[in-house]
């Protein structure tokens, strides 16, 4: 990765699980990094981030302060309510902080590059929901695949991705739309699905013999990514990216939930079933979702460097450690 010495980077979110992530490759990368949170952040004196703006996104005085003390170079907007159920239980909520917040913040950049005092590079992280339900012969899917969002969730990023390439086109705003697929690591929430069935599996050793594995829907595909190697894409992309364009981040390689679970029991050292509780099943969850790499391979040469076992081997320390 080019070191950047001097360069200065603002990301939103960064208390977040891939905001802490991305915040320490970026200093490791030369990035003298801001960033914001709702609330002052536990040990911030030990963190990478050289200064904290803390507020929310949805006051213009915040997004002025965390623009006045970044003068960014480059932002990377993650602030966002990301959980699929919290956002489908608070439309509004997910709709004021995933959309109109962005919007507020993109305006305020977008003013500041006209008046010429800031001209960052600008990445707004959306997701792979955005596509929706598409047909299994369509997998890989490429940024051109058309977007049918199916929750609140994938709406809000699609709608967040429409208001930021019109911010592109009006104003020279230098955006850069991305589209991550599934990934985790060490850290994240226990509510998402990898961290969820490690725990699972791991309570399954205290279990009776023969206790099963209770899990939600097994047939659904998805593309998983570790999250270093998502940092990193943003990072390539914040430096290599094209204005006006969209990427996905992913592995092009699919893996149904039934597989993953049956690689972290074996991980875990069990033989036992799976049992499919159909009050943990989501009816609006997209049968298959599996992403074409090769646009950001093509303009950056990133490309995943950890295993889909690095990742169960992360998750399972964290949780035995």
């Amino acid at each position: 990765m080019t070191r950047v010495s001097g360069s200065r980077a603002l990301v939103t979110g960064a208390a977040g699980f891939v905001g802490r992530y991305l915040v320490r490759a970026l200093a490791d990368a030369g990035w003298d990094v801001t960033g914001t949170a709702l609330e002052p952040v536990a040990n911030a004196e030990s963190s990478p981030v050289s200064q904290w703006v803390y507020g929310d996104l949805r006051s213009s005085a915040h997004v002025d302060e965390a623009l006045r003390v970044s003068a960014p170079d480059l932002v990377i907007h993650l602030a966002a309510i990301s959980h699929l159920p919290t956002a489908a239980n608070d439309p509004a909520m997910a709709w004021d902080v995933n959309v109109t917040a962005t919007v507020r913040l993109l305006h305020a950049l977008s003013q500041a590059h006209a008046a010429g005092v800031l001209a960052p590079r600008v990445l707004v992280i959306g997701s792979a929901e955005q596509y929706g339900r598409h047909d299994d012969g369509e997998a890989p899917l490429t940024e051109s695949h058309a977007l049918q969002p199916r929750t609140v969730y994938a709406a809000t990023k699609v709608a967040q991705e429409v208001a930021a390439l019109q911010v592109w086109r009006a104003s020279g705003l230098p955006v850069i739309g991305v589209r991550p697929f599934n990934h985790s690591g060490a850290g994240q929430d226990g509510r998402f699905l990898l961290p969820a069935l490690v725990t699972r599996a791991l309570a399954l050793r205290e279990a009776p013999a023969g206790t099963p594995l209770v899990l939600g829907n097994t047939s659904p595909i998805r593309d998983f990514l570790h999250v270093r190697d998502v940092v990193d894409a943003y990072i390539a992309l914040g430096q290599h990216g094209e204005p006006g364009a969209v990427y996905n981040v992913a592995s092009g390689v699919g893996r149904s939930v039934r597989e993953v679970a049956e690689r972290i029991l074996s991980r875990v050292g069990l033989h036992t079933t799976l049992h499919e509780d159909p009050a943990l099943v989501r009816p609006v969850d997209v049968p298959s979702l599996v992403g074409d790499p090769a646009r950001i391979a093509s303009a950056t040469g990133w490309r995943p460097t950890r295993t889909f076992d690095d990742l169960l081997d992360d998750l399972l320390h964290a949780a035995t450690h």
